[in-house]
Formats: C-alpha cells, structure tokens, sequence
C-alpha cells in the first residue's frame, strides 16, 4: 500500500510557478529589516510615483514619507518611545498609513483598534495594551475621552478623514487633543534614530480571538511581518519589471484589519500606486475607482465580490484578491463570468502575519497563460511548513483526508501578549480551522472547530455574544449561534438560543434581547434572531450544545426552503 502524501512532505513546491515562470522554492535568508524600511526603499527609487490617492487626493512616495517623518518625530516629542505602544481608532485613510510608518520610527508598536469598537472593548483592549497615545477619528474621540481616565492614555491626537481628501476641512482646535494636521504642520521630518531588533522588537500587537475564540493580544515583530511582506512579493516576482513604481493596488478591506493593513504594506514595498477606498461599504465608489484606474490588484473580501456581481460591471483587466472569508463557489464564478478574470483566494491568520496561502492556479491568469483551476485557498508560500492533523490524535494526516490546519513558518507571531511563546506549539500555530490537501499541495477550507460566525468578512466569536445575553435580566441560560445567511452566501448571522428565568417567562420579547445586545455589542454581533425556549440541550459534560442547535436550524431553514 502506497503512504499517502502529507504536508510534512512539502507537495505544493512542485506546483510553485506563475503561469509559464517558475517561482523560487526558498526566500531564506530573510532580511532583518524594520517594516518602515520597505516605504523608505521605495520614496528614494519612486519619490515623485503616487503613493495613495483617496477622495480625490494624491500623495507622492516623497510626501507620504516626510510626512511620515514628521509624524515620528512629533511622536518622539510628546513621549512615544521604543516599547511603547500607540493605539489607532481610525477608518480608511492616509492617516493611518502615516501614523502606521511613524509609530514603527518611534520604536514603538501599533495597536489597531476598529472604529465600531464599543466602550467596554475598547477599555479593556486599551487597558491590556498599555498604550498611553492614541491617534483617532473625530468620530472616536468622545469614545476615547470616556475611557481615559480608566487606561493609561495621557496623548490623544484626532484627526478627520476627510483632512487629506481633495475637499480639505478648517482644521479646528480641540480641547485636550493635538490635531493630527497641526503636528505634521509643526514638526521638521527628522525622525527619532532609534536601533531596532527586527526578530524581537514587536511593529504590531493586534486584539483577536485568533485559533483561540478569545480575544488576545498578538505580538508581531518587525522580522515577521517583514518576512511575511517578502513572501507576498514573491507571488509577483516574474512581474516585478512591469509593477514596480508603475502598477496600481485598489484596497478595499478595512485597514484596521490585518489582511487590509497588508495589502497596503506589500503595495507600499512594491512602489505601487494605492486606490485607497474611504468606505468599504460603498459599493460606488469601489466599482468607480476600478473603472477610472484599472488596478491591476483589488484586495477585497467575499461580501464585496457579491455586491459588485450584482451591478454587472463588465470585462476588466483587474485581478481580485479575496480573504478574510471563505469565497462561495458561486460568487467566483460570477465574477468570473463578468469581469472574465477569475478571483484569487488567500488564506491566513492575524498570528500568521497574516498571510500563509495563496492560489496560483487563478492568480496565474494575470500572466496570460493558466493552468487548470484549482479551487481553494491555494498553496502554502515559501518557507511556511503546514500540516494536516487529526483532531482527536493529534496525528499528521494524508491528502485527501481532513482535520485542523497547522502552520509554522517565519512569519508566526512571536506569542501572545505578553508572554513570547504562548500560543505556539514548538513554533507550530494550531489555527483552529479545518482542511484538507490534494496531492498537488492545494489546500481547501472546509469548516472551524471553534464556534466562530464569519459575517462579511469579519470573524465574530459567539462565546463573547454568550458573555452579554448570560447578562440580560431575565435570561438563565443563553446560547448564540452562526448560522448561514440565504441572502449572502459565504456569510452567517447570529442567532440567540435564550432559555428566561422562571418569574420572567412570557415577559421577555426578542426585542429586548437585541436592544441590550445592540448597547454592548459590535454592529455585526448583534444577534438577528432570537428564539425562547423552556430548555437548552445539553452534551454529557453539562455544556450547552451549540452544535446540536446549528445543525436543528439548518434542517428547519431546508425544509422551509430558504436554504438549499
């Protein structure tokens, strides 16, 4: 009998070529560099190449950079030092990336933090990240303020997005905050000079329930992400002559989320023009931004492909990126049949730098020239060990047989926070989500251990949405669980299981239950359904069992037709 091939095997190597160009088996050595070097690299050989556009507005790698200079050295000025961290509460815009570049300058680490963030979030988060400065929109800065006096924030700088668009506003003052535009204004472009370690200083500590279902502080150094930067660029590396300083990138995903945060850097690394998108929910402005520019990259997530099938946009020479998400077989076909460019999948985790798969199967047709598709979220990329396990022994398995995703490779974060290590299993991150290989090396994402509703693109843990509804009065027991949503194929939605407390049965509405959740919870956590019943069912270990409830829902939305 014939031993299957495994992981451990490294199959996919032979499956390493772009189209008709074969592609390097290794990257190592990977260069011990800061991540802000990748922006300085490219403002001296592209100083005058469009480094962001947005609203109208366009900034040049030479501009971007001093204003970044600026930014670090006001920064510097009011504290900010190697180890420290700084948080971010920003949406898409220019600021982030300059905050981004000069925080790293300082020494320092960024915090990211979304702007939907509610107020106990975010105290905690902050609380956990020490951070004492934090950069944030106007339409933060009340939530900010609220929270001060409860974490160690002493600096807040507040900026608008809509400060570096074509339509700039008066920049007004702000009672105890520093205006973003009035330090970049007042501060020469001489960044600290501080010595940085690249394999042990952190660039990033990011909050994320992760593999683990809770969320947690994730240390990604200088040397990780830099790493990870490379392995990306590698994808492209026949195509370097005709991309570099020349090509375009549209980045539609949020940039306070990794996979968004990433597609800029790499583009950044590569001296690429960047279509910065302001609102990722603006369907518009996307469809209008492909059309007036013809990038030749889109970093999107599934959600943004359904709306943009739906407008019928036709023939482009556009290449989508797709993550965060699996990406519903027929969406890609959609896409494919209008744009008649196929999507790329990408796989990978806020602990993995965050990118450890992707498809050159599909990703080949940007050359011209495609071998057959494979679908999935590709191969792993250079110097990134994966495996398939058993999920009970622990076991490597075959291709073909499923069980939980393990990777390992010079991007893996450092550990949580605070502690180097945690986390990682002799540098092995156990990703909590279940696959498979073929014997090509592809891989395929076919479900998650973890009770983890995926809801356009963002991961929304149900044991955080059970944390708030075991706190709604009224409420014994409670039960929240990711079940798909008929409209968005790919997406879920969340529905509370409640079991009332005696006094309260027949009082309790599912209004109040979604009113409570809505004052303590993420827009996209917020449950959409609600059910009451008397009891909750139970595994032998007295937990509830949620799988039980998902797979009971299931059945009933296919007897009702709504799901096929």
């Amino acid at each position: 009998m014939v031993e299957k091939i495994k992981g451990s095997d490294k199959p996919w190597l032979k499956s390493y070529k772009l189209g008709p160009y074969p592609l390097k088996k290794t990257l190592e050595p990977y260069p011990k560099i800061p991540v802000y070097k990748f922006l300085d690299d490219s403002a001296d050989a592209y100083p005058g190449q469009v480094a962001v556009e947005y609203l109208g507005k366009r900034m040049n790698y030479l501009e971007l950079r001093q204003h970044v200079d600026r930014l670090a050295n006001a920064l510097a000025g009011l504290g900010v030092k190697k180890g420290d961290r700084v948080a971010t509460i920003l949406p898409n815009c220019p600021q982030f990336i300059m905050t981004d570049f000069a925080v790293l300058k300082t020494g320092a680490a960024l915090v990211t933090f979304r702007p939907l963030h509610k107020f106990l979030d975010l105290e905690y988060e902050i609380g956990e990240s020490g951070a004492e400065t934090v950069v944030c929109s106007d339409e933060a800065l009340d939530l900010v303020r609220s929270i001060k006096a409860k974490t160690k924030l002493k600096n807040i700088i507040v900026t608008s997005p809509m400060d570096y668009a074509a339509q700039e506003p008066d920049v007004k003052e702000v009672p105890g905050a520093y205006q973003f535009k009035d330090l970049i204004a007042e501060h020469e472009p001489r960044p600290p000079q501080v010595d940085i370690d690249p394999v042990e200083d952190l660039a990033y500590l990011s909050f994320t329930g992760g593999a683990t279902g809770v969320p947690k502080g994730v240390m990604i150094t200088h040397y990780n992400r830099a790493c990870n930067i490379r392995q990306a660029l590698w994808l492209f590396e026949p195509l370097w002559p005709g991309m570099k300083g020349k090509a375009a990138a549209e980045v539609v995903v949020p940039l306070f989320h990794a996979f968004g945060h990433f597609g800029v850097q790499a583009g950044i690394a590569l001296g690429m023009r960047g279509l910065l998108v302001s609102d990722p929910r603006d369907t518009d402005q996307i469809i209008r931004l492909m059309k007036e520019n013809r990038p030749m990259l889109i970093y999107v997530v599934p959600t943004h492909l359904m709306k943009i099938a739906e407008r019928k946009v036709g023939r482009l020479p556009v290449m989508f990126f797709s993550g965060a998400a699996p990406l519903p077989e027929e969406v890609f076909e959609a896409i494919k049949r209008d744009i008649m460019m196929p999507v790329t999948e990408g796989y990978g985790l806020t602990e993995c730098g965050p990118m450890t798969h992707a498809n050159l199967s599909t990703f080949s047709k940007i050359t011209g020239f495609a071998p057959k598709e494979t679908p999935g979220i590709g191969l792993p990329i250079p110097d990134t060990e994966v495996k398939i396990v058993d999920l009970d022994t622990g076991e490597e398995l075959g291709a073909g047989e499923s069980g939980e995703i393990v990777v390992r490779g010079p991007q893996t974060m450092k550990g949580y926070w605070p502690t180097p290590g945690s986390g990682l299993d002799n540098g092995w991150l156990h990703t909590g989500d279940i696959g498979r290989m073929d014997e090509d090396g592809y891989f395929v994402l076919t479900d998650r251990i973890k009770d983890m509703a995926n809801i356009s693109g963002y991961k929304v843990y149900t044991t955080e949405v059970d944390q708030v509804l075991f706190k709604c009065p009224g409420v014994a027991m409670a039960a929240a669980v990711a079940i798909p949503d008929p409209e968005r194929p790919g997406s879920e939605r969340i529905k509370a299981f409640i079991t009332p407390k005696e006094e309260c049965k027949g009082k309790l509405s599912a209004d109040d239950i979604i009113a409570y959740c809505k004052d303590r919870l993420p827009a996209v956590a917020v449950p959409k359904y609600v059910e009451f019943r008397d009891e909750l069912p139970l595994t032998v270990t007295e937990k509830i069992f949620k799988r039980a409830l998902r797979e009971e829902e299931i059945k009933k939305m296919k007897e009702q037709g709504v799901l096929e």
